[in-house]
């Protein structure tokens, strides 16, 4: 089994992605979907949390090789971003979603030198605007390479976010490969399927059909 194979059935045996049809999951931005990834899960997990790190550094060390920094996307990229930088022995900083309102009002956190390659690492991807929220605050010092993450529920709108914003965007696994994981495990049965990929092509569509009929 290959490594985004192998991270996607983990997922789904350790419970971090979960998946409902019946009763979807509500996001941060009030749209329902059948599907929920909760990557934090991953930490308390040592193989698997090994096994990301490895393909973190692997896919650094193979596209990025110039990379001078490693920055972590607050919150759930921290730790994650942390353990990438001790693998490849480089400095580590964090980036906030917003500069804090005391102090010393930092955005970033640790020391970035003006100028230098820095990958970002993410746990996830679903619109992609908190992860180009970071990539613009780090843009203002330093040079971003890309933006890595463990999973990507891989919409057509986070895809066009990262194409407008010139940033390079790559996740160990996706939904897709969930998918085919999920039917193949019995997470997901075949009859779900194509109202899993509906959703993945238009959730606000999806989300708005959804509400209408439990309304009814």
């Amino acid at each position: 089994m290959n490594t985004s194979l192998e991270i996607a059935k983990k997922l789904l045996d350790i419970g971090a992605v979960k998946l409902n049809f019946v009763n979807p999951f509500t996001w941060t931005s009030g749209l329902r979907s059948p599907i929920y990834c909760d990557n934090r899960k991953t930490l308390s997990f040592p193989d698997l949390r090994t096994l990301i790190t490895i393909a973190y550094i692997k896919e650094i060390k193979q596209k990025f090789p110039e990379t001078e920094v490693i920055a972590g996307v607050a919150t759930a990229g921290i730790a994650q971003g942390a353990l990438v930088a001790a693998g490849l022995n480089l400095p580590y900083c964090y980036v906030r979603p917003e500069p804090k309102n005391h102090g010393m009002k930092n955005q970033i956190e640790g020391f970035l030198e003006a100028g230098k390659k820095v990958v970002l690492i993410e746990d996830l991807i679903s619109t992609g605007l908190s992860s180009l929220r970071a990539v613009d605050a780090v843009r203002e010092t330093a040079e971003v390479l890309a933006v890595l993450s463990i999973f990507t529920y891989s919409l057509p709108s986070a895809e066009l976010a990262f194409k407008n914003a010139n940033c390079i965007c790559i996740s160990l696994t996706n939904l897709d490969i969930l998918s085919k994981i999920a039917i193949e495990n019995n997470y997901l049965s075949q009859d779900y399927l194509d109202n899993f990929i509906k959703w993945s092509k238009n959730p606000a569509k999806w989300s708005e059909d959804f509400l209408a009929t439990a309304t009814l």
